[in-house]
């Protein structure tokens, strides 16, 4: 007879670790055991794949193997198709169960409770520099009454008579492999191992009830829309008293009426004529700091951006600000009465621009100047 390839019939290859081989058997075993798939073809491929591991499972089966030996000759184990005496056969079970000699024992009634969100709304100011806010807050608190235990007043929880505290009820199958013993939560008690026959008349046997409290915050400098702050233990009691989750705020940062943010950086615009623009001039602006004169320097052109440093907002858990960058738009203006136009006259005829010549910037040449270029072959 041909020497099985149990490397091939595991699917792993022959260097395989001991962790990969038990991986691939469970995931096999899983799928073909019998009773998951009743197919005789399918359980004596169930058959191969247990023999397989058997041999490969054990250090010395799989080094006889590898040898060429008979892993099953006398001395080395049982038989082939039965379990050697080192077989894990626990490795079944957790295929199917978890860990099947470990006993799971009743549920806590305790559990812990949800996660809350609440959305802030907050001003410009307050993000940059941070404040403190008082919030209302429904949430599910400890029931005073009984704790959180459930029980009313002078009582207890008694045992369950089915699981007799267990909190899991046990079940025999037969299999191929024999007896099978399965284990699922108590359907009397819930899986608890008590039944709450007397609950509490406050809070119904949850161990906890509904209420609005208030709560206050300390919102730091530098956040920003969208931010999100976890406040720990602050959102609901959880069931049977358990320990309470945990309450998120998700920062709303309100639009401003002059300032546009960008991460810690604010930006504004100014507009100012063309004289001022021309001449210079001192201009007061609004800073969250209160109002601040910039100096505006003579030929000062449409588009160009004034910093003040440090006057932006506070930076997150960090130290120093961003800054504040003005805009600057000159406006030109749209109607001029006969002296304004016959001062501007004079000033175009002093400079020499009754008729500009209008140069183009780079990259912004006419057509014209476009086609020349193609014929000169530019």
């Amino acid at each position: 007879m041909a020497k099985s390839d149990y490397y091939g019939t595991l699917g792993v290859r022959r260097d395989a670790s001991a962790d990969e081989i038990k991986r691939a058997y469970r995931r096999l075993a899983r799928e073909l055991h019998p009773d998951v798939n009743p197919d005789p073809a399918t359980q004596e491929r169930f058959k191969e794949i247990t023999q397989a591991y058997e041999v490969l499972s054990d250090p010395n089966k799989r080094q006889m193997y590898d040898l060429g030996a008979d892993p099953f000759a006398s001395g080395a184990g049982a038989g082939a198709g039965g379990f050697g005496a080192g077989f894990p056969f626990s490795d079944i079970m957790d295929a199917f169960f978890g860990s099947a000699g470990a006993a799971r024992g009743p549920r806590s009634r305790a559990r812990r409770g949800r996660n809350a969100t609440i959305r802030v709304e907050l001003e410009l100011r307050e993000t940059a520099f941070g404040t403190t806010r008082e919030l209302v807050v429904d949430t599910a608190v400890l029931c005073e009454v009984c704790q959180g235990a459930g029980a009313a007043a002078g009582t207890h929880p008694d045992t369950c008579d089915m699981c007799h505290g267990r909190g899991e009820v046990s079940q025999v199958t037969r299999s191929f492999l024999g007896q099978v013993m399965t284990s699922r939560p108590c359907p009397q008690c819930g899986g608890f191992g008590s039944i709450i026959r007397n609950p509490c008349q406050e809070c119904s046997g949850d161990g906890r009830v509904r209420t609005r409290r208030t709560i206050k915050v300390r919102i730091p400098a530098g956040v920003e829309d969208g931010t999100h702050i976890q406040l720990a233990g602050e959102g609901e009691v959880g069931p049977g008293g358990g320990p309470a989750g945990d309450l998120f705020l998700e920062i709303a940062e309100l639009p401003h009426e002059i300032f546009e943010r960008h991460g810690d950086d604010l930006h504004c615009t100014v507009q100012i004529p063309m004289t001022a623009a021309a001449l210079g001039t001192i201009l007061s602006v609004e800073t969250l700091d209160g109002k601040e004169d910039i100096d505006v320097r003579p030929g000062t052109q449409s588009g160009q951006v004034i910093p003040l440093y440090a006057k932006g907002v506070q930076r997150l858990n960090e130290t120093g600000r961003g800054d504040l960058l003005i805009h600057v738009n000159v406006e030109t203006p749209l109607r001029l009465d006969t002296q304004q136009e016959d001062l501007l006259k004079e000033l175009a005829k002093l400079r020499g621009e009754e008729r500009p010549p209008g140069k183009f910037a780079p990259g912004q040449q006419g057509f014209f100047s476009r086609l020349r270029d193609a014929f000169n072959g530019r």
